[in-house]
């Protein structure tokens, strides 16, 4: 059995598309996976199952959601070995001090697909971000509530994917996160 993180885009940031984690755990449970798991209250579960398929695990789960708690909600799903992957190959390790102010935005498509390259980082400054696979990395050293480089700045470098997402999650949530995926 694989351990994987399902990332569950804008839930519970407002009065709409709220989920409650146990009705999120039973959820997942009731699609056939076990050992269910959630941390904090904004869309992060852990579980293991024997299917191999990352994005149709999420794309089962974005159905289950619509079907059974009539909210319409983006999930990125990644394994254990492609969490730890963006841990390790981290770039911005030796520029940022805080961990809740480096953000990893996960993307639901290969940043290869992306118009990434024509990002001027100096534009955004004090901002830093280096691209990953299927991650951007982000160090907010004033912060995260005015960032420029959001993940929605980053969903719309997709413009031929009307399915792009993004979402993204400090460096001390993915690392718990891990953590917790790890036996």
């Amino acid at each position: 059995m694989t351990a994987y993180l399902a990332l569950f885009r804008g839930i519970n940031v407002g009065r709409n598309q709220r989920i409650a984690m146990a009705d999120l755990r039973t959820l997942l449970t009731g699609l056939g996976h076990s050992d269910v798991v959630t941390h904090l209250q904004s869309g992060n579960a852990v579980f293991r199952s024997d299917r191999t398929d990352p994005d149709a695990l999420a794309a089962e789960i974005e159905d289950a959601v619509t079907e059974q708690l009539g909210l319409t909600v983006r999930v990125l799903v990644r394994d254990e070995a492609d969490l730890r992957r963006v841990v390790d190959a981290n770039p911005l390790a030796d520029v940022a001090t805080d961990p809740s102010k480096l953000l990893v935005t996960f993307l639901s498509a290969p940043t290869g697909q992306a118009e990434l390259d024509s990002i001027d980082p100096a534009t955004y400054a004090p901002e830093v971000m280096a691209v990953g696979e299927r991650e951007v990395y982000v160090w907010y050293p004033d912060g995260v509530r005015k960032a420029k480089l959001n993940p929605p700045f980053f969903e719309k470098r997709y413009p031929k994917d009307a399915r792009a997402a993004g979402t993204a999650r400090n460096w001390n949530t993915i690392t718990k996160l891990l953590t917790m995926m790890t036996p």
